[in-house]
């Protein structure tokens, strides 16, 4: 047996029915469509969202309208308040944010400007905003960004 020589098993596959095709088939005139109507002309019929004129379902509740940003990259924010507690001159990275139990495992790091530091850090995260990493550099810190490469997606 050759693969040009398969085929399915006789009756395993029914022939489509030829809708309109004379009043000796038994689907001639109308072609099982009933008469007249929206749902009997080519094309005709109605989308499954539609009420029959009435408000739609889509339209009456507008908070479920709206674009969700598939390329949108969540990042877990933690403060400079939070840092105070890691020594003078320690490296801060994720890993340590995480045995400190400020963070979940595998979570993108952005440092935020709320409090203020005492002390020199070299802080290592994802991201950082402008305010956090000029108050880390002003008390004589350094700031170290991971790339990430959009590792984690908002769910």
């Amino acid at each position: 047996m050759k693969l040009h020589e398969l085929r399915s098993p006789r009756g395993a596959r029914k022939p489509r029915r030829r809708l309109g095709r004379g009043l000796g088939s038994g689907r001639g005139t109308t072609a099982g469509k009933g008469t007249k109507g929206q749902k009997a002309r080519s094309g005709g019929g109605v989308p499954p969202y539609f009420e029959g004129g009435q408000l739609p379902l889509v339209k009456r509740l507008p908070y479920r309208r709206g674009f969700v940003n598939p390329n949108r990259v969540e990042y877990q924010p933690v403060n400079l308040d939070d840092l105070v507690a890691f020594e003078q001159g320690s490296v801060v990275g994720p890993d340590e944010l995480v045995a400190a139990g400020l963070l979940d495992d595998r979570e993108l790091v952005k440092i935020l400007g709320d409090g203020e530091l005492p002390h020199a850090l070299t802080v290592r995260a994802h991201r950082f905003s402008k305010s956090a990493r000029a108050r880390i550099e002003a008390v004589g810190g350094q700031t170290e960004e991971i790339p990430h490469g959009h590792a984690r997606r908002a769910p």
